[in-house]
């Protein structure tokens, strides 16, 4: 069930409950006021009993006293000033005393006057709003009826009035908090609608967008809520997943232009190569001078392809995250010596002045001497892109806080400043020394497989340069 289906059903719900609960308080309410209205619900002997009850204490106490005139007359104004009216009949149906003396010594019938029960009595109770109530007169020596008073009360006497106060306040408290009930209910729909259903419709439009690939439009929220919260993460993800995408297409284009210049740069020296070998082969070289000097070159074009196709390797186990290090334990003194034996003699060829490390310390090492005599190479003809003949290349060895310091240093034209923070990017190229012409542009990946290869050792490769004043790098490698 969707969450607008679900709140529809909720808010309907609630707004039957909340009649039901109108509907009960009306009922309870009309329930009250026919209640109100039947005054035989409403009846009340209390007030009654407390009128009468000096008028039968005096009939039971003054019982040989009836027939004194004065005792009668005390007994008449006693139930005058009770606001009743009197009337004692004996057991036999003699009327002995009354408030009216026109009833007195008449018969009358007790089957149809005595009622000793208020609802009957207001059952046959006449139209002046009246009733006749008797009570039985006890002989306070051995506890024998000896009479009956009929007392004539007004109903007001009787009838309770029950007030309806309480229940019209309960009424109004009713309404009012039924209808905060269903303000609240309504304005809940309209809060769920505008802040919770519209929002999430419309992050489902831009979630839409960005699986379309459309990445460009901003997600906002005025807001500042936990939907807005939301928002904004969304938002931040559409900006990363467009950060990341442009990162991909740029990557992309990257690897084309590599794979590219890569086959342009393979397909230059093995022409040149091939071109040597058939002249060879043609018997072009009349002495071995010549044979030499054509050997030389093609030996020159050989290193590049190799370099390339190396290059292209370790590039190709970097996006793999498979680069293959296998450091071993070492002595640095005969490892390096090796490996700057080579570098020597590329820098001379260059014709630029080489100054060889003063000593080499010999301590213990784990390293790949493969791979760091590749990161030396890269270090070194990337210095050679910014030299020309006549700079200086200069490499120092040394310990330093307990770690194997390499420099290579250079006294070449430097890097630019707007390239410093991208030379170690995959794919980034700086510009050549314009009067380096024989030294090929690279692929942009030397530096990038420099770093991978020092930090898979354990180590940290940093640089510094001057434009104009040339470059440092330093690596620091763990020692044993």
């Amino acid at each position: 069930m969707s969450l607008h289906m679900w709140s529809k059903r909720w808010l309907r719900i609630s707004f039957i409950l909340l009649m039901i609960l109108i509907t009960c308080s009306l009922l309870l309410f009309v329930n009250l006021l026919m209640d109100r209205q039947n005054n035989n619900s409403n009846l009340s002997i209390n007030q009654v009993r407390l009128a009468v009850n000096p008028l039968l204490l005096e009939l039971q106490q003054k019982q040989p006293q009836l027939a004194d005139q004065s005792t009668q007359g005390h007994l008449r104004s006693l139930a005058q000033e009770n606001g009743i009216e009197l009337t004692y009949v004996g057991l036999d149906g003699v009327v002995v005393i009354s408030s009216t003396p026109s009833l007195e010594g008449t018969q009358l019938n007790l089957q149809s006057v005595l009622h000793y029960d208020l609802n009957q009595a207001a059952q046959v109770m006449d139209d002046k709003q009246s009733l006749n109530i008797a009570f039985p007169v006890i002989d306070g020596t051995n506890g024998s009826q000896i009479g009956n008073a009929i007392f004539t009360v007004p109903l007001s006497m009787v009838v309770v009035e029950q007030p309806l106060t309480s229940a019209f306040w309960v009424m109004i408290t009713l309404a009012v908090v039924s209808l905060v009930l269903g303000t609240c209910l309504i304005a809940m729909k309209r809060k769920v609608n505008k802040h919770l259903l519209s929002p999430i419709s419309q992050l489902k439009g831009h979630a839409e967008s960005i699986l379309k690939g459309k990445y460009d439009q901003p997600i906002q929220y005025s807001r500042v809520d936990e939907m807005g919260e939301l928002y904004a993460m969304l938002d931040l993800m559409r900006a990363e997943i467009m950060h990341l995408n442009a990162e991909r297409i740029r990557q992309e284009r990257a690897q084309k232009e590599l794979i590219t210049n890569i086959s342009h740069d393979l397909k230059t020296p093995i022409t040149t190569v091939k071109a040597y070998i058939e002249a060879i082969l043609e018997g072009l070289c009349t002495d071995e001078q010549t044979l030499m000097e054509y050997m030389e070159v093609m030996r020159t074009h050989t290193d590049k392809t190799a370099r390339l196709v190396e290059d292209l390797l370790v590039h190709a186990l970097q996006e793999l995250g498979q680069i293959s290090v296998e450091p071993r334990e070492v002595y640095s003194l005969a490892t390096f010596q090796h490996m700057l034996q080579p570098i020597a003699h590329m820098v001379e060829m260059r014709g630029l002045n080489y100054e060889a490390p003063l000593s080499i310390p010999n301590v213990l090492m784990q390293i790949d001497s493969t791979r760091m005599e590749q990161v030396l190479s890269n270090i070194v003809f990337n210095a050679l892109k910014h030299t020309a003949p006549g700079d200086t290349i200069r490499i120092v060895t040394e310990l330093d806080a307990g770690q194997f310091k390499l420099t290579i240093a250079d006294t070449g034209q430097g890097i630019r400043a707007q390239d410093m923070p991208f030379i170690f990017e995959r794919y980034f190229k700086g510009a050549a020394s314009p009067s380096n012409s024989y030294v090929q542009e690279g692929t942009g990946l030397g530096l990038s497989i420099c770093k991978s290869i020092v930090e898979a050792h354990g180590g940290q490769i940093t640089f510094s340069s001057k434009e104009g004043q040339g470059t440092i790098f330093q690596i620091h490698l763990p020692i044993c």
